[in-house]
């Protein structure tokens, strides 16, 4: 095991929790109608669940209102009961054969707890990074134990690694501050 492919993997992994929260943050509705927010409902399409940006176009058609419009006229009830059963509390309604998602303004205990919503998706990203640090450290012992790595080179590396872990811990911190202040704000 070569300790710099240690690093860099481990720094990829991290980066990829970071992505992940990223992708995580984009999906909590500040109250402002954004089309990404519709990504991972699922329908049923002839049986099997799929993706609802396969089976309709989304437009935003004004800061609260989201246009879904099906590639298949009959999917526009299957389309709007997903909508409404996903966990977002939104309440679809249809028209012809269009499906409006208008976009409630949040309350002061609704901004509450989305914030406690995003704090929990901070906490999992950096129990996440920290599981990577751990698998990193268990394989630096490991070749320590079976005496391809140096001590001094392992205590190096393990440093390494929690700068690392610090970084992007740090990183996560500033990505939940800023969310949750774009949440506080009316």
């Amino acid at each position: 095991m070569n300790v710099a492919d240690l690093k860099k993997t481990c720094e990829q992994k991290m980066q990829k929790s970071i992505d992940s929260l990223k992708n995580n943050l984009a999906k909590i509705r500040t109250g402002r109608a954004h089309a990404g927010m519709l990504d991972q409902i699922h329908v049923d399409y002839y049986g099997s669940p799929t993706a609802l940006t396969a089976v309709a176009s989304m437009n935003v058609a004004d800061a609260r209102t989201i246009i879904v419009q099906p590639f298949e006229r009959k999917m526009t009830s299957v389309i709007e009961k997903a909508i409404r059963d996903s966990d977002l509390g939104l309440n679809p309604s249809t028209t012809g054969d269009v499906v409006r998602v208008p976009m409630p303004s949040l309350t002061e205990e609704r901004r509450r707890e989305m914030a406690k919503l995003v704090k929990g998706e901070g906490e999992d990203a950096k129990v996440a990074v920290r599981n990577i640090r751990r698998d990193a450290n268990n394989q630096l012992k490991d070749a320590l134990k079976a005496k391809t790595l140096p001590e001094d080179a392992e205590k190096k590396a393990q440093d390494d690694v929690q700068k690392m872990t610090d970084k992007f811990v740090l990183e996560i911190d500033k990505l939940v501050h800023d969310k949750e202040k774009e949440l506080m704000s009316v």
